[in-house]
């Protein structure tokens, strides 16, 4: 009874639901190491976040607001859009941003959603209360695709800003409808829903890809490939993410 006591604090599964790409955990386990609390979310057998690597995630919102010079055309602040909720933080970093007015993110699952919404997560609590954030249940990409865009809500002038946190990298997606965004063809259709002037930034697990920059340099004016770079408590060395930055 008492070992059985010592594994449940060391391990805790707070959410699990099954969804069309695979069964979805949201889990709190102790890292021995550390001695701190860690939250991972797993789909199937992928870890797709975890709350000991967050730098590359708050990158991504830092730099991609960092490369917007200014206020909205109108004035009155900055649409932002984030692609994939998760654990949050692109998006907490994000209302960071006093220029951000309004911060919609879109996720897949409308579970992950209702993680916020109980705020399973402390790091980030608080998230789906503030009046400047709206969650929004639906496909990024099928939005892209689409005519409606990002919904009505959406500014007819476009958004100054679209972070991008949903694939392991352009090339490593999580479900093959994703694939096609990554192509010219996808990242125009993005551009349209861009205002002037706007920035699109994404994340990635893996190295640079200059093949993936040359499709960007096609579509945009200003590209470049930043290599965020991070300590790696577990194996005590250094790791490393992308984060794409086009305007």
């Amino acid at each position: 009874m008492e070992e059985d006591l010592r594994v449940s604090l060391r391990f805790q599964e707070l959410a699990w639901h099954e969804t069309p790409m695979g069964e979805l955990s949201l889990r709190r386990r102790l890292e021995p190491s550390l001695k701190v609390d860690v939250h991972e979310v797993k789909l199937g057998d992928e870890y797709l976040m975890s709350s000991l690597f967050t730098v590359a995630e708050v990158e991504l919102a830092r730099l991609g607001l960092a490369a917007h010079d200014g206020e909205a055309h109108d004035g009155d602040g900055l649409d932002v859009v984030v692609g994939g909720l998760g654990l949050g933080y692109t998006a907490r970093t994000a209302l960071e941003d006093s220029r951000v007015r309004r911060l919609t993110v879109v996720e897949a699952f409308a579970e992950v959603i209702e993680w916020h919404e109980r705020e399973l997560l402390p790091d980030v609590a608080g998230l789906a209360a503030d009046p400047r954030t709206r969650l929004v249940q639906g496909d990024f990409f099928a939005m892209v695709r689409g005519e409606a865009g990002f919904g009505p809500e959406a500014p007819e002038r476009g958004v100054d800003a679209v972070l991008l946190d949903i694939d392991h990298s352009p090339q490593h997606v999580l479900d093959p409808s994703h694939a096609s965004f990554y192509s010219t063809e996808g990242l125009v259709r993005l551009k349209r829903l861009l205002a002037p002037g706007g920035v699109f930034a994404l994340w990635s697990d893996d190295p640079p890809e200059e093949s993936f920059v040359g499709v960007l340099d096609q579509t945009f004016d200003t590209v470049r490939a930043q290599v965020v770079t991070f300590d790696n408590p577990l194996t005590g060395g250094e790791s490393s993410n992308t984060v794409y930055l086009a305007r």
